[in-house]
């Protein structure tokens, strides 16, 4: 995730990140410049198309056009932008949940080695699930000290989860934990397993295809039709202004195919592993 102060007004304008739209684009944007001239070149010099050609109304097509562009488009960002921000709330619940339990778990244990345990489960649940969002590999490394074996081929997060239920279970049965503890930090149990399903429904379900296809297509064929109608009135300055216009419809539609899967290692995604290290960090404080 990109750190950045947002009162910086001239680095905002003048800085291009890896990530800006207009890196992206620009291949695209050089050729909807060239697409621009040639229609510009024709209808001025090869065509001779006269101003009272019907064509010098495609303007007002694009008027009403552009409304409908811009509503999709705002539904589109809106959408994207509210699966990004539920994820970070879904991390933020982990977070708490986390230190809830080492706090109740700090209380609860007298038995030092219990406490290690705990100590070391708890911040390797956020680690796998990070990771199983993001499609990575799981270092063995996060296991020492653990007995905990995972099986790549199956679902890693609940395997976690139920290292932690078996542990916990042992704990009432040695009679270390009463009944009314256990049924105490059940909720946090739970709710590990509840924040990575709705992780996974995020990441799971993306916008559909249709939606999205519609969406690029309608964007291509508007930018294709705009120099047909404003060389009469604009000329050659055409050009860059069908530029800019398509780079503003690109960039929307690109940042909210970005941050609609907000799990991913792209720069404006959630920083899951840096959440991740913070409930380690903490609940290593706390137990």
């Amino acid at each position: 995730m990109v750190h950045y102060n947002p009162k910086d007004w001239i680095i905002f304008i003048f800085r291009f990140h890896k990530s800006d739209t207009f890196r992206q684009l620009l291949p695209m944007m050089v050729f909807i410049g060239c697409y621009s001239a040639m229609i510009c070149f024709l209808e001025t010099t090869v065509w001779h198309i006269s101003e009272k050609s019907p064509i010098k109304n495609i303007p007002m097509m694009h008027g009403m056009v552009g409304f409908v562009i811009s509503l999709l488009l705002a539904y589109r960002t809106n959408t994207a932008y509210d699966r990004w921000w539920e994820g970070r709330k879904l991390w933020g619940s982990l977070v708490n949940n986390s230190r809830n339990l080492a706090l109740k778990m700090a209380v609860i244990l007298n038995d030092e080695r219990d406490k290690i345990y705990f100590r070391r489960i708890i911040p390797i649940y956020a680690s796998v699930l990070q990771k199983h969002l993001a499609d990575e590999e799981t270092s063995m490394t996060l296991f020492d000290d653990v007995d905990l074996e995972i099986d790549h081929h199956q679902h890693r997060p609940n395997q976690v989860a139920k290292a932690i239920y078996q542990k916990v279970n042992d704990l009432y049965l040695t009679k270390k934990i009463t009944g009314d503890q256990l049924i105490i930090i059940n909720s946090e149990l739970q709710s590990f397993t509840d924040v990575c399903g709705a992780c996974e429904r995020i990441k799971n379900t993306p916008i559909p295809y249709s939606y999205s296809a519609f969406i690029k297509k309608f964007i291509f064929i508007y930018i294709m039709t705009l120099p047909f109608g404003y060389v009469f009135s604009l000329g050659y300055y055409t050009i860059p202004v069908v530029i800019f216009i398509f780079y503003v419809l690109a960039s929307l539609e690109l940042i909210a195919e970005e941050i609609e899967d907000p799990f991913g290692n792209d720069v404006n995604d959630l920083p899951t592993q840096k959440i991740a290290a913070t409930i380690k960090k903490h609940i290593e404080e706390i137990l």
